[in-house]
């Protein structure tokens, strides 16, 4: 009898357990290289179309090109694995898996074929299980969704795996997209670490241990799974966690700030605390939303700011701060001054830690992880700032405005 702590390393054990009571949805698979993600994935699928009569998965790359050697060759692993062969049959033009006792099947789709995806039918039960490998090589998570969206019907239970290793850039959708909280994802990390050293074999080890000597920013990034960045991050002192009510309790240095936003971008209030002792920022509250009108905005403002504490806004719009005066907003414009951005957002640079709440500010989140200066047309980076997806930094650095004074930036 197959012991399955013998194909599937200590990293997974407990999620494992957790996919066998149906515990989430949708699974974010990420790790560095050897992590043994994939070998994992596709046990859990090969178990469960066995268990499931009405069971069936599609195995999904960006390119369909690389169904075959990837996903095919590795599902096929696991049905030898688990030594089940008899029950299996390979089909390989087209790519097929087929359980023989239910005639459930695993299918093979390149995105780059949109269509077939689309159109695909089983005649057996239905699409319980996706897989996406290497999925930072899709376009971003509205490719994804169109995808499941087609595909996620007819069944009570559905287990979406999402494989990858992190791109460096925090920029990359798929390092944004795990910022986002949902009830039914569950995100996971695993690196060569916690794998039987006898299944990588030795000569992997001493190559990781080589690397990690020599350069230890690409161990971390290809053998850790880590998001080490590109170099461009403006910051690099943020911390991104749960802010309790307990601690938004005790904060005495609150402040509000507001960035007007315009036709298309985003209109963004925001509330934080700031520690000058410890010199840190705490952002626990936002408001982002497109298309909002001056008198919309004043309204849902106002159900935070119920004590109507000063709100410091974007001084380059006076008929807009005029107008959320009149509907009873306490409003000043930031005065600003030459090169303020760059000496805001150097200010926050140097504060020792900016933390923000992923549930409570996910915009936020994702603002502060994603600004990176660009680069010019020889790949060097620009002296800039960048002045896009920065609307929650502008409205943080409103809000912090007066603390700025006559302090020196180091």
């Amino acid at each position: 009898m197959i012991n399955l702590k013998d194909l599937i390393s200590p990293s997974f054990y407990s999620l494992h357990h957790i996919i066998k009571r149906q515990g989430f949805t949708h699974y974010w698979l990420k790790g560095g290289r050897g992590s043994t993600k994939s070998s994992f994935i596709s046990i859990e699928i090969i178990l469960g179309i066995m268990y499931d009569p009405k069971a069936n998965c599609i195995a999904i790359r960006k390119v369909g090109v690389n169904l075959k050697d990837s996903v095919f060759e590795q599902l096929r692993w696991a049905i030898s694995a688990l030594d089940v062969e008899k029950y299996w049959k390979v089909k390989i033009s087209p790519l097929e898996l087929s359980y023989m006792p239910t005639g459930c099947k695993i299918l093979f789709r390149g995105a780059d074929s949109s269509k077939k995806i689309k159109s695909t039918k089983f005649s057996q039960g239905y699409c319980k299980y996706i897989w996406y490998e290497e999925v930072d090589e899709f376009k971003g998570m509205e490719e994804i969704r169109n995808i499941n969206q087609s595909l996620m019907r007819g069944g009570q239970s559905f287990c979406i795996f999402y494989s990858y290793n992190p791109p460096q850039s925090q920029r990359n959708w798929v390092n944004e997209e795990i910022l986002k909280m949902r009830d039914d994802r569950m995100v996971h990390h695993s690196t060569y670490l916690k794998v039987p050293r006898h299944w990588l074999g030795e000569q992997f080890f001493i190559e990781a241990e080589h690397l990690k000597c020599v350069n230890e920013a690409a161990f971390n990034h290809e053998y850790m799974g880590e998001v080490t960045g590109t170099g461009g991050e403006v910051f690099n002192n943020i911390t991104i966690r749960t802010i309790t009510d307990e601690e938004i309790k005790t904060f005495d240095g609150v402040a509000r700030g507001l960035d007007w936003g315009y036709a298309t971008d985003p209109f963004h209030y925001t509330v934080n605390h700031y520690d000058k002792t410890r010199r840190k920022l705490y952002i626990f509250f936002e408001i982002q939303q497109v298309g909002l009108s001056n008198r919309k905005a004043a309204e849902l403002v106002k159900h935070e700011n119920i004590n109507n504490r000063l709100i410091t806004c974007d001084s380059a719009e006076p008929k807009s701060i005029a107008e959320v005066s009149d509907y009873g907003l306490r409003v000043i414009g930031a005065k600003k001054g030459p090169d303020s951005v760059g000496y805001g957002i150097k200010w926050l640079q140097d504060l020792e830690e900016i933390v923000i709440d992923p549930v409570r500010c996910p915009n936020t989140a994702r603002e502060f992880n994603g600004y990176e200066l660009e680069k010019d047309a020889n790949g060097n980076f620009k002296a800039k700032f960048p002045d896009k997806d920065n609307h929650s930094i502008d409205a943080v650095r409103y809000s912090r405005e007066s603390d700025m004074k006559n302090v020196r930036v180091r």
